[in-house]
């Protein structure tokens, strides 16, 4: 740029004084009135270029200019009139289209009416495959790097909407994409629909941005640069559906005011596609051509929270990578995931799937094998409706057992001032925290929108019980010579309480320093251990559940005597004795007679003969050893002592439960002996006779079991309520001595359950109807129970940390839920949950017919038992900070931990199921093996040994268990493991070609070829701009990573940085 200190009007007629190269340089312009001068700043650190004016306005006219002049300005104006080319470009590609819009017959009504597309139920709407042959490129010597753009438009409507593209294939002619085209069953598409394809040749891949979401009808669809248009062909879709070949050759023209029907650049094949058909031909075309065509696929460093439908970082690629190197010896047998399709899309599972999941997008594949045949592999992802049903009843399930607990330490009576102070400041605290419960109960119930928490929401309060990016990721494969197979994973941000923070750790971290901290509290309180404190939970569900039906079955016998039906008398008693027994056996138990001790000593008037000392671990596990011998019992030293209590009150008060339950026992089989001798002396007498002694016998029964029902009725009422009051004052202590944290902890621990476990129901009820034709399963899931494995990809540095202790804390509590299969009532089917926080019970329900595939266990309501492991290799930048100048123990332990609950559960399946019952267990060997090397490798403490997932992944399917990938948000790092494993899969499983597993995997990651996305699909949209860059530190850290010499120095130089800005 020419820069002259004249005035403007002579800038033509005066010479040039000085050359100024406008180059990543800034304008400051003085704002004073009598200030004419400007500063241009240099970001290189030359000194700074001072230039005057001769008045004010010239000052503000070169300003303007400058700031205009320099090299991002020009290609600002270049990117600018690029998009009005295209905008043009666009908006006579949509006239052009309006030519193709059928004439619809109109009824009656005078609305138009379109004919359907006849297609199974729940399945895609329409699929097919593109290719192009005969491209013509502007310059001879030119490869195209071409891709199609795919539009629709709507018979009913004038708008062309964009609707998704295919991968981009380098350097050929004849392009063959892999990527297809598939239109969910949700979609309006009908026969009078026309589809255009629009093919773009791609110059500037580094700039290239092609938008495949659907635009909004209010909306100007997004201009790209970096490509070029070479042609359009538009078709019909009932022209497709019932060609004869369902095949169409559409010719490419090039469309240009100069000519009339438009220049002619090549071909374009649609085939339909369809799942449950082999596609011949196109195979020598493709292998004779593999070398020469290069695939491209652009890789955005913001990927959508879809995950697996979008790519992620790099660096990140190099690590999980590693896993694809293993050999065909070890692969592994994994089609036994699914059963045959026609179980999976009957119409009779199609109510109670549709109940649970929701908005699916669809992406379609074709794939060479290493026989030269095409397999077709159809990747589904979809929402659920249980990442909120689930955290809302377990929220309404927390409220009821919390009103309970309060009112139950209001129930305990008069106590001395201490503890009443205690108690009042316990339930002030409790009721704060009610309170908060149930508005956030409020909050959700008032939610709207989209079914699952986006990754820029883990920070609401309101949402924190709700899981991250909760999603199913179903492939479905349909490969020559094989069984149609499909695999499932599925995919939830790890659960941690976001809002809350990490600062201090997670729950792992957070409760062993609660739990030693409460050992140390002096006399304020009593210390009770966290195993008396659960029994003490578990005692009080009893009696709330037995109660109530020890009643009812004692009514139900009255009832059977007032009737004088011996059948139903000795039903009734059978009942009774059976819930009696158990209600009996539940206050079997040292705590319940130390704990109203407790309770006695902290009456008003008692004074302590002994203060609270703490106990130690060695005492209380002394205690449990002696627990069932009565005559060796020792009192807890830290139960304050009475030397006027008696301790024997409670056993007689205890006994007499028992010894009412004798009588009535006694009382009814000496009235069946006296019934049944009665008949046989009487034999053959006058029938009036006997119907009148008949009715008096029953008066006799009801008026002799009457008054021994009420006395079993009494004296399990007294048990009742000093049990309750024991236990609560058990809870009472544990309250008391860690207010508020325990309370904080309790509402952590209660964030994390619920994320977690929304996403066991989810895939519980998705392996469930899957494999409801596969006996071999059903066996499996009520023999022994069903393995959970989660695929943890959190670093071990700063918050992820924390994340990770909550992660394993949250997987851990799942082993206390138990679930429950019941035939559905009615034309609800999501899933019931009941019991507390301690144990819960989940009812999956079924229709009737699905029911009935049931096998006899499961349908008479057996409880199925759950088996979560939890395996975590940190991958990203942050875990190499770690494993350098950080710590890994945490990950360390994690794994070894949750490897011995993998091998217990090796071990209890070899116990209880037949060698020869699932066709994955034909070879024990190789089962023991998978173990005994993910061992090896948990033990060699390898960094990043991304090893581990795999083996616990191939494991998992092996034992036909349900797999979980998590990471911070269920994005990138997610996404790169599920792709990677898909990948893995059809190389191992499906016969991949050996050339095509990258192009494979590129073609999973790739976000061009996401498909139909809206704004309410993409979690990220209205968080995130398009093309926000990416964080500063990324590049640096990845370019430091190779050499840990260079790493330091770049650490040394940012913290001196750092150290310089804030002085």
């Amino acid at each position: 740029m020419l820069l002259k200190p004249q005035r403007i009007k002579h800038v033509m007629s005066s010479e040039a004084s000085e050359v100024v190269i406008l180059e990543r340089c800034w304008v400051v312009e003085f704002k004073s009135k009598t200030d004419v001068s400007i500063i241009l700043k240099f970001q290189s650190g030359e000194p700074d270029l001072y230039i005057e004016a001769a008045s004010k306005p010239d000052c503000e006219a070169w300003a303007v200019a400058l700031g205009e002049a320099n090299s991002e300005g020009l290609r600002n104006k270049i990117q600018q009139l690029r998009r009005l080319i295209m905008e043009i470009k666009e908006e006579r590609a949509s006239e052009e289209a309006r030519q193709f819009l059928p004439s619809s017959q109109v009824d009656s009504l005078g609305e138009p009416q379109f004919t359907s597309i006849q297609r199974i139920a729940n399945e895609p709407k329409l699929e097919f495959s593109l290719a192009c042959k005969g491209l013509v490129a502007a310059t001879r010597d030119r490869k195209l790097n071409t891709f199609i753009q795919v539009s629709v438009v709507h018979p009913a409507e004038h708008i062309l909407t964009r609707y998704s593209s295919t991968e981009i294939v380098e350097g050929t002619r004849d392009p063959l994409f892999l990527t297809g085209v598939t239109f969910p069953p949700e979609y309006p598409i009908y026969e009078e629909t026309k589809i255009k394809l629009t093919v773009y040749d791609v110059k500037d891949k580094s700039q290239d941005t092609v938008l495949t979401s659907v635009l909004p009808d209010h909306k100007e669809p997004r201009a790209d640069v970096g490509r070029s248009f070479l042609g359009c062909a538009t078709f019909r879709v009932g022209d497709l559906v019932k060609s004869k070949e369902q095949q169409l050759t559409l010719t490419l023209r090039f469309l240009s005011r100069t000519s009339d029907g438009g220049k002619t650049v090549g071909t374009i094949e649609v085939n339909l596609v369809k799942m449950g058909e082999f596609e011949d031909g196109e195979m020598d075309h493709i292998t004779t051509d593999a070398q020469d065509q290069k695939f491209l696929c652009f890789l955005p460093l913001k990927s959508c929270s879809c995950g697996f439908l979008s790519a992620t970082c790099a660096h990140n690629t190099e690590n999980l990578e590693r896993m694809t190197d293993r050999r065909a010896k070890e692969e592994c047998a994994l089609v036994r995931e699914c059963t045959a399709p026609e179980g999976l899309s009957g119409k009779d599972n199609l109510p109670s799937l549709n109940a649970v999941l929701k908005n699916p997008i669809c992406k379609l594949y074709r794939f060479p094998t290493s026989d030269n045949k095409w397999m077709r592999i159809r990747e589904q992802m979809a929402e659920t409706t249980l990442s909120f049903h689930v955290p809302k009843e377990l929220i309404n399930l927390h409220i009821k057992e919390d009103m309970r607990r309060n009112q139950e330490l209001k129930d305990l009576g008069e106590l001395a001032p201490h503890w009443d102070n205690m108690r009042k400041s316990v339930i002030a605290h409790c009721d704060q925290m009610l309170s908060m419960y149930q508005d956030t109960l409020a909050e959700l119930g008032k939610h709207t929108g989209s079914s699952f928490k986006s990754s820029c929401s883990k920070g609401e309060k309101t949402l924190e019980f709700i899981p991250i990016n909760l999603h199913l990721q179903r492939m479905h494969v349909h490969s020559p010579r094989l069984k149609d197979a499909l695999y499932d994973v599925i995919t939830v941000g790890a659960p941690a309480a976001h809002f809350q923070g990490f600062k201090n750790g997670g729950l792992r971290k957070l409760l062993s320093k609660f739990e030693a901290e409460r050992r140390n509290t002096g006399y304020q309180c009593i210390y009770y251990s966290p195993e008396n404190t659960a029994k003490a939970k578990e005692v009080l569900s009893n009696i709330n559940h037995l109660q109530p039906l020890i009643s009812s079955h004692a009514d139900l016998l009255l009832n059977s005597a007032s009737q004088h039906s011996p059948d139903s008398l000795k039903n009734s008693l059978k009942m009774l004795s059976e819930k009696t027994e158990l209600f009996v056996h539940a206050f079997k138990d040292q705590l319940v007679r130390s704990a109203l001790l407790a309770l006695y000593t902290a009456r008003p008037g008692c004074v302590l003969k002994k203060p609270a000392v703490p106990r130690s671990s060695a005492e209380e596990s002394d205690d449990l050893k002696h627990q069932n011998h009565p005559s060796q019992i020792k009192r807890q030293d830290s139960i304050p002592h009475h030397s006027e209590y008696d301790e024997e009150e409670w056993d007689r008060v205890w006994a007499n439960v028992g010894k009412s339950l004798n009588c009535v026992i006694a009382m009814v089989d000496r009235l069946l002996e006296k019934d049944n001798s009665s008949k046989t002396k009487e034999g053959e007498s006058d029938p009036s006779a006997a119907d009148c002694k008949v009715l008096h016998a029953g008066g006799d029964w009801y008026e002799q079991l009457y008054p021994l029902v009420i006395t079993l009725k009494d004296c399990m009422g007294e048990v009742v309520t000093r049990a309750k009051q024991s236990m609560a004052f058990v809870l009472l202590q544990e309250l008391a001595c860690g207010l508020p944290q325990c309370l904080m902890l309790t509402l952590r621990r209660d964030i994390v359950f619920s994320q977690a476990l929304a996403g066991l129901v989810c895939g519980f009820i998705i392996k469930l109807h899957t494999s409801l034709h596969d006996q071999g399963f059903l066996q499996q899931l009520h023999t022994v129970g069903l393995l959970v494995q989660y695929e943890g990809l959190l670093s071990t540095y700063s918050e992820e940390a924390g994340m990770l202790e909550d992660m394993a804390v949250g997987i851990s509590d799942l082993q206390k839920v138990m679930f429950k299969v019941i035939e559905a009532k009615s034309e609800d089917f999501l899933p019931i949950i009941t019991g507390r926080r301690e144990h819960y019970v989940i009812e999956v329900q079924l229709p009737a017919k699905m029911f009935e595939l049931l096998p006899q266990e499961i349908k008479e309501g057996k409880l199925l038992r759950m088996y979560p492991v939890l395996f975590n290799v940190g991958i990203n930048e942050q875990q190499t900070l770690a494993e350098r100048f950080g710590d890994t123990t945490l990950q360390e332990n994690i794994n070894q931990e949750n490897l011995e609950l993998l091998k217990e559960y090796y071990n209890l399946f070899t116990e209880k199921m037949p060698p020869d019952c699932l066709p994955h267990f034909q070879e024990q060997n190789d089962l023991k093996g998978l173990l005994e090397n993910l061992h090896q490798n948990i033990q060699a403490k390898r960094r990043k040994n991304v090893e581990i997932m795999w083996l616990a992944a191939t494991i998992c399917r092996k034992l036909n268990g349900v797999r979980f990938t998590c990471c911070k948000s269920a994005k990138d790092r997610t996404s790169m493991s599920v792709t990677l494993e898909q990948c893995s899969i059809l190389r191992d499983e499906h016969q991949l070609h050996k050339d095509f597993f990258i192009r494979a995997l590129d073609c999973m990651r790739s976000r061009q070829t996401q498909g139909a996305l809206n704004e309410s699909d993409d979690p990220e949209t209205g968080c995130l701009t398009d093309n926000k860059p990416t964080s500063r530190h990324f590049y640096p850290v990845a370019l430091l990573l190779v050499s840990s010499h260079l790493l330091v120095v770049w650490l040394i130089l940012s913290l001196a940085l750092l150290l310089a800005k804030y002085q």
